[in-house]
């Protein structure tokens, strides 16, 4: 009995030692990103509890939570977060609807294709600066811009989007940045679906419209998922295209939580309150990305 229980408690210990070995093997990615994601937020938290403004340096003292109480009394701080979650809400609208457009058309044969798909690819492989300066001065520019030109030759006046419309040319910027990912995205998804399904659902008399609400729009379900949330992710941290065309204005009519965040530390050096900011910035982020997986996960058990 000994001599079984022996060797049994070795056959176990011969099972469990890859399984230990695996995990130790994933030990210096996960604490590789615990110290990039989590060091820096610890820190966030502790120098949004002090009233650190780098302008005078002696001011360096625990203040608590005045630095959040400051803000939430600030009634800038709603409209910064309605702006916030207004242009990431009309991004990932305005991409979802424009990248499905461009996936089925790319999804079909034709002349041309491979060029089509390096071209609408393109925006997204551009630097976010890059892409702000080039629709500031070249596309929207009300003097010499694309925009002026072709509103001339219908003999209309010139209009300067970015003054008198900031947030939805900001919306149309960051727009056509992000729509190649949804694209790309839902094209993967359409070219792993099966062609003999949709082939034998046309026989059978489906039109187009059943054919994408019944069986593309489902099969892409997924696809459309892990676009939503990583580009809303992305989105919420947008700054460069803000930057450099309206820089937060007119007055914040632009501004969001990644531009203010870049204020108070680099325009007013006020750290604490820049620090009690990126804080409501994680919070909204993790807010929205809450209620997306919790729509999502109520739509999975309704048609369970």
């Amino acid at each position: 009995m000994a001599s079984q229980a022996l060797s049994r408690s070795q056959a176990t210990g011969k099972k469990k030692s890859p399984m230990e070995f695996r995990r130790w093997l994933s030990a210096p990615g996960i604490l590789f990103l615990v110290i990039v994601t989590q060091v820096p937020f610890l820190l966030t938290l502790y120098y949004s509890t002090r009233g650190w403004n780098l302008l005078r340096p002696d001011s360096d003292t625990f203040i608590g939570l005045r630095n959040f109480s400051r803000i939430i009394g600030n009634a800038e701080f709603y409209i910064v977060l309605g702006n916030t979650v207004y242009l990431t809400v009309a991004v990932v609208v305005v991409t979802l609807v424009l990248g499905m457009i461009l996936a089925l058309l790319l999804n079909r044969p034709f002349s041309g294709q491979g060029i089509a798909r390096t071209l609408l690819i393109s925006p997204f492989l551009i630097m976010p600066v890059v892409t702000a300066v080039l629709w500031k001065n070249v596309l929207l520019d009300p003097v010499f811009g694309l925009s002026a030109y072709l509103i001339g030759l219908f003999g209309l006046p010139a209009i300067d989007l970015l003054a008198q419309y900031p947030m939805q040319a900001i919306i149309i910027i960051v727009s056509w940045q992000w729509t190649p990912f949804v694209m790309l995205i839902l094209l993967a998804g359409l070219q792993s679906m099966p062609e003999s399904t949709l082939e034998a659902a046309s026989i059978d008399g489906a039109s187009g419209w059943n054919l994408f609400r019944y069986m593309i729009l489902p099969h892409l379900r997924s696809f459309i998922e892990i676009a939503l949330l990583l580009e809303m992710i992305f989105i919420l941290n947008v700054f460069g295209v803000i930057f450099v065309t309206t820089s937060g204005g007119p007055g914040i009519v632009t501004t969001n939580l990644p531009f203010q965040i870049f204020q108070e530390a680099f325009s007013r050096w006020n750290v604490g309150r820049a620090s009690a900011y990126g804080v409501f910035a994680v919070i909204l982020a993790n807010i929205l990305v809450v209620l997306f997986l919790r729509v999502i996960g109520n739509q999975n058990e309704q048609e369970a």
